[in-house]
């Protein structure tokens, strides 16, 4: 399948929010999730833990010719300490449906890099299920290494499923 064009990745914005949500229900899976499916009534997208300036988006034209947004990457320091703002986490990468396969997640994910070290990081680090096969790819294939694992960690559809930890340096 042909890459996606993409337009240029930008900041998420508060006008953003139903878009999102959407997203994120349509492309929720026990491949990547260790919540439950969301239920009726959604809560918003935006909250105190997850606002705007944590989400970078990657809009492209649809099979319809809409401009639409194809995914989002949700960045964050990963905790409030002095000592660690160094560190950027990834918590949460997305890609509809229909830009699956067309290089929307490594886009994303070259663009949270490359803001992350504008922001003054050093490091960026994340956890993906063990089982999530493609998501570990792209991440190696970005520089990600494993740097941990606890074993069975969650139990989703009945399986126990380990959650590993990468990471890799910003600094060349």
């Amino acid at each position: 399948m042909p890459e996606l064009r993409t337009r240029p990745v930008r900041p998420a914005d508060l006008g953003d929010d139903t878009e999102l949500g959407e997203l994120d229900q349509a492309t929720w899976s026990t491949l990547h999730s260790v919540q439950s499916r969301p239920q009726p009534p959604y809560e918003p997208f935006f909250s105190d833990r997850s606002r705007p300036e944590h989400l970078l988006v990657a809009e492209a034209e649809d099979a319809a010719g809409e401009v639409r947004i194809a995914g989002y990457i949700r960045v964050v320091p990963p905790t409030a300490l002095a000592c660690h703002t160094h560190v950027r986490q990834i918590q949460g990468l997305a890609v509809a449906d229909w830009a699956r396969g067309r290089g929307v997640a490594r886009t994303l994910l070259r663009a949270a890099l490359a803001s992350a070290r504008g922001d003054g990081a050093s490091r960026m680090t994340l956890r993906v299920l063990g089982h999530n096969a493609p998501a570990r790819a792209l991440y190696e294939s970005e520089g990600f290494v494993v740097e941990g694992v606890l074993p069975g960690e969650f139990l989703l559809a009945g399986r126990y499923v380990d959650d590993v930890l990468m990471g890799r340096s910003l600094t060349p």
